[in-house]
């Protein structure tokens, strides 16, 4: 197959590691063609912590995808998280040497770089520069400065920031997994391509992934990514809260989670009792509904308060910035019950569950457009429009290579075999090259001769 034909990613969770492979297809839609999952032992809140079992995980994890979909994996994209992740704004320029000439993608690149050298924190490194507006001698609010005539090209940036060492640890479990690392992409950004629609983004709409050791989010506005963060919270923290709380083991408190949770303690009666089987012989213990609502709401409460926080310090109290496409809630702490009603109710903004199907193509099965596979579908996707840019870069380099070659080529010939007559030989304009004739030209001679028959 083509290498910008299929896609993998790996998302690298808390409480999971998923592998997923797919293809575009004759629509531009992804065609999810493979997936593997695996419990993950060695991450704790989206930071690896245990080198081997992370990569036995992988390992696993990319053998069930290749089985599923019947193809070799050889490098994939990667999401990273964790609390070390943060961002800044910031603005650079750069003086264009020949002003006469338009912008094009590679001035942009060079401004991007600039921005790539500036000084972190010891032990920092950054993950990506995107872009948000620039300035062309001075005119603001230019989205799209490609083929605009300046000297002075301006922008001002959203940078994410993250450890050296958490980034240099998963690319090493991926290296000894066998595989090769192509980029490193951040979560939240993967996880919006995948559920949020152009219009939302334009509105203005806030992204919260809620995963099992981290919640990350992303904030967009005019269509821009305004700003990320990572809380180091997630549904683990409510599984942990329920296991203290009911003096239950892990694996029970996990199931009555999902079986039982909500995020709404009224909904419950007083009088619904779960029945748990005692460890070893022991007594079943008998856990009211109502109590384990209560549980869940607290944890979940804080995790929306510490969201809301982020969503302020953007400003969106600012009538200017205001997120009027509201919030979108996904990953797997998103399938809690009655979650998107508490989360309007402390917020006051609207909300939505976010189901990674918005590029989907229609054939893929229930199971992939789960709010689970948000950010692997997004980092599949990443994946594609990489190998497509990294196709078409080879593309142009190979064509602008072949186009000097022939040039050369044809040179060489003329020199070797010049055309005989004795005005080419008088004529020094002649030598230079082959005489040659435009479209225009030669139209222009078959018409002379044309008028010249009819006459």
């Amino acid at each position: 197959m083509e290498h910008s034909d299929i896609a993998v990613g790996l998302d690298i969770g808390t409480t999971k590691i998923v592998a997923m492979i797919g293809r575009k297809n004759e629509y531009g839609k992804v065609e999810i063609v493979g997936i593997g999952k695996s419990k993950s032992l060695g991450v704790h809140r989206g930071v690896v912590n245990n080198i081997t079992q992370t990569i036995q995980s992988i390992q696993q994890a990319i053998q069930e995808a290749e089985a599923d979909s019947g193809l070799k994996i050889s490098d994939i994209v990667v999401g990273i998280a964790g609390q070390h992740i943060r961002s800044l704004q910031h603005s650079d320029y750069i003086t264009r040497t020949n002003p006469e000439e338009v912008i094009d993608a590679d001035d942009i690149h060079s401004l991007c770089n600039q921005v790539h050298k500036l000084v972190m924190l010891p032990g920092e490194e950054i993950i990506h520069v995107l872009p948000q507006e620039f300035k062309v001698d001075g005119q603001a609010e230019i989205k799209e400065p490609i083929g605009m005539y300046g000297g002075r090209l301006e922008a001002n940036f959203h940078v994410v920031v993250g450890q050296v060492s958490s980034i240099r640890n998963i690319g090493r479990c991926v290296k000894s997994a066998g595989l090769e690392l192509s980029a490193v992409t951040l979560e939240p950004l993967a996880s919006a391509n995948a559920v949020l629609s152009q219009e939302e983004k334009e509105a203005g709409v806030a992204l919260i992934d809620i995963g099992g050791g981290t919640t990350d989010l992303a904030i967009f506005k005019d269509g821009i990514i305004r700003h990320t963060a990572v809380i180091p919270f997630g549904g683990n923290v409510i599984t942990e809260d329920i296991k203290e709380g009911c003096s239950i083991i892990e694996k029970q408190a996990e199931l009555l989670k999902i079986k039982f949770g909500s995020a709404w303690p009224g909904e419950n009666k007083d009088n619904e009792i779960v029945s748990i089987p005692g460890l070893r012989g022991r007594e079943p213990k008998e856990i009211t509904l109502k109590n384990l609502s209560k549980i869940i709401h607290a944890r979940v409460v804080e995790i929306i308060e510490q969201v809301y926080l982020e969503i302020k310090n953007y400003g969106h109290e600012e009538q200017k910035k205001k997120l009027i496409a509201g919030m979108v809630l996904t990953g797997g702490g998103a399938q809690l019950k009655h979650l998107k009603q508490l989360a309007e109710y402390i917020t006051g903004m609207d909300t939505r569950i976010g189901y990674p199907n918005e590029h989907l193509a229609g054939n893929n099965d229930t199971e992939t457009t789960s709010p689970v596979y948000a950010t692997a579908v997004g980092l599949v996707m990443n994946s594609l429009e990489h190998g497509e840019k990294k196709f078409q870069e080879e593309v142009v380099l190979k064509s602008k290579e072949e186009r000097e070659k022939e040039e050369a080529e044809l040179q060489e010939d003329f020199d070797q075999n010049p055309p005989e007559g004795e005005d080419l030989k008088q004529d020094p304009e002649a030598s230079k090259g082959p005489p040659k004739k435009s479209i225009f030209d030669k139209w222009a001679e078959k018409f002379k001769d044309f008028l010249d028959n009819a006459e």
